[in-house]
């Protein structure tokens, strides 16, 4: 046992740890004596150096155990949460171990499960220790880990005399000259999640094309905002910024869209935009990824921040609900929705989402999810979760590596009718 640290240091109960650890025979010695070197019959190393109440950088002496436990090549299991990693953000803070499985106790702290946490906490496996049922109910939790058992449930069963008018109408504003795939994979999701009816508004060029890949979409290629009139009649939502480019023609659609008063979901260039006219109001669904919230904070960078902070200001700013994608996607919907300010993580999902058209995939689903009556905050919740869910699912039958977009569409259907 390496120990790293002065031991009269200590508080009370590390304190007593160490003299249980001393009367229990363990051999200890001095991390500095140690020479950085690992005893090389160790087949496997514990990370127990420093726990979940770190909030500065790693200090110098802790950073070089830390290395030296990240250059040893072994199997590393940490207590509570990995040395280095912030609690509270998921941050790494300078130097953080890099963890093969973390058992963590009595809370799952949140910083394991979003930002650089699932990376560094490997497998993660959680303990109460035992404390009772009671004193959980007692604890208002910030943070609520999302369940597909339970947020499944949100999603109405449909009455056997239902038509397709009972579950809404779709419209998908985006595809740019050269982007219509965008587009063609939100409308396609939409569908898919059981949207009663879906129409597509794109450039002109993209209009043919959708309609043979797709033929129970409606769609219309439009020249001039104008042309968004008689659609925009007949919506339940609107999906705006799939492919929407940043050209005249995008910026004409977008400021017709956005001073409509139906509900909407806004994702890529309709986020870029809005960035550059704020604007507040509370029936929308904003998707923002780690570089487009940092765009609608004003150039704060969301990357080395605390993401709980982040959602709460998109929220407290543009108002709605706001999605903000990445390792343990966060959904907020502040005092405008149900359940007050607590903050929802999904803790589903893999690398193999990093591909293009994932987050058009995304924003048709929460957008199909809106036209068949869930409220906005359930809609983005079941949206994040299923999606993520679907990824998994394919992960583990067929490997991250080579995941695109489409492959989710078939298994979102499958898993919406699972339950």
């Amino acid at each position: 046992m390496i120990m790293v640290g002065d031991p009269q240091q200590l508080g009370n109960d590390a304190a007593a740890a160490f003299e249980y650890c001393q009367s229990s025979g363990a051999m200890l010695e001095n991390f500095e004596e140690s020479g950085t070197e690992i005893d090389p019959e160790c087949e496997l190393m514990v990370d127990a150096l420093l726990g979940s109440g770190l909030k500065g950088e790693v200090r110098p002496r802790y950073r070089a155990a830390i290395q030296m436990i990240n250059r040893a090549d072994l199997p590393v299991l940490a207590v509570d949460i990995p040395s280095g990693l912030c609690a509270d953000t998921g941050n790494e803070l300078g130097h953080a171990v890099r963890a093969s499985k973390t058992v963590t106790f009595i809370g799952l702290k949140r910083g394991l499960l979003t930002g650089q946490g699932p990376d560094l906490a490997g497998e993660l496996v959680f303990s109460s220790l035992d404390v009772p049922d009671r004193i959980y109910t007692k604890v208002r939790a910030e943070t609520v880990k999302l369940a597909w058992e339970r947020n499944v449930a949100s999603l109405p069963r449909r009455s056997r005399s239902a038509h397709k008018r009972h579950f809404g109408h779709v419209l998908i504003v985006g595809g740019d000259a050269g982007m219509g795939g965008a587009v063609s994979m939100a409308a396609e999701a939409a569908l898919r999640t059981g949207a009663g009816l879906v129409s597509v508004a794109t450039h002109p060029v993209h209009a043919g094309s959708l309609i043979v890949r797709r033929p129970e979409l409606m769609v219309r290629g439009v020249k001039s905002p104008d042309e968004l009139d008689p659609l925009l009649e007949r919506a339940s939502v609107v999906v705006l910024g799939p492919g929407l480019g940043r050209s005249q023609w995008s910026v004409g659609l977008f400021e017709r869209i956005i001073g409509e008063s139906l509900p909407l979901v806004i994702d890529a260039d309709g986020l870029n935009m809005l960035a550059q006219s704020v604007s507040h109001r509370d029936n929308w669904i904003l998707t923002p990824h780690p570089g487009e919230a940092s765009r609608l904070l004003t150039g704060a960078s969301e990357n080395g921040s605390n993401r709980f902070t982040a959602i709460q200001r998109l929220q407290e700013t543009y108002g709605g609900v706001v999605l903000l994608k990445g390792a343990g996607t966060l959904i907020y919907g502040g005092d405008a929705q149900a359940a007050g300010s607590t903050t929802r993580l999904c803790p589903y999902g893999n690398p193999g989402m990093s591909s293009a058209g994932m987050g058009d995939v995304l924003s048709g689903i929460i957008g199909g999810l809106v036209a068949q009556g869930l409220n906005l905050l359930d809609s983005a919740i079941l949206g994040a979760v299923v999606h993520a869910r679907a990824a998994d699912d394919l992960a583990a039958r067929e490997g991250e590596r080579g995941m695109v977009a489409t492959d989710l569409i078939p298994v979102v259907r499958r898993l919406l009718n699972e339950r």
